[in-house]
């Protein structure tokens, strides 16, 4: 592994029409990357999959208030990625959502959960040419635990983890300790994060990514 590499992934900003999308556009951004020509729109009404939130009370309180029910965010988006109302989603639905346009367009690759991988494991990707699907907090601020819904037609209740955020991995310098990142939100663009504050946002977000192989 070299102490520097930057993959350079096509950029588009979810701020304007996909307000809770930050998953479904760095998809579409590796995807594009990856020469399969798609929008966000039809990766989104094609091959996301998504179900409603049925809320109770309002979806900024946080902590242990249970406000309705939904989905399990590991099996579905978790509301319309249009709304910002809205949640998101876990590897599990990026990782069904892109293999199905991978088999849709013949592409060579297949996606996998790369939940729990150390960063070596990502760095290696982006060394053979893949970029990341990397899960961490808007902003990089801390994570904020809540609010809680139940999951719809069982007993289990979910602890979403506010300020949720989707990114782009591309790249890292060992000898600046940075990771750049495609960000979507706020027309941030291309960014250099310091790695340890990088690392720790991930781990509060579950340490959950999405690799990208190459089937040959």
């Amino acid at each position: 592994m070299s102490s520097r590499k930057q993959l350079n992934i096509p950029m588009i900003d979810q701020t304007e029409k996909w307000p809770t999308g930050c998953e479904s556009v760095s998809a579409v951004m590796v995807l594009r990357y990856l020469g399969i020509d798609i929008s966000v729109d039809r990766f989104i009404q094609s091959f996301l999959p998504k179900r409603a939130m049925h809320l109770t009370q309002s979806a900024e309180l946080v902590g242990d208030i249970c406000i309705g029910t939904g989905p399990d965010p590991n099996e579905y988006f978790a509301g319309d990625p249009y709304s910002e109302a809205a949640f998101g989603c876990y590897p599990g639905v990026i990782v069904k959502a892109l293999n199905a346009v991978f088999k849709s367009f013949s592409a060579p690759y297949r996606a996998v959960d790369g939940t729990g991988e150390h960063h070596e494991v990502y760095c290696r990707s982006i060394d053979e040419g893949l970029p990341v699907i990397y899960w961490a907090t808007l902003y990089f601020e801390p994570a904020v635990y809540g609010p809680k819904w139940q999951i719809a037609g069982t007993q289990r209740t979910l602890t979403w983890q506010s300020r949720e955020h989707c990114l782009v991995l591309t790249g890292y310098n060992d000898e600046q300790l940075l990771y750049y990142l495609n960000d979507p939100w706020n027309h941030r663009g291309k960014l250099a994060v310091p790695q340890t504050l990088c690392e720790k946002r991930h781990k509060e977000q579950g340490s959950r990514a999405v690799i990208i192989e190459e089937i040959k």
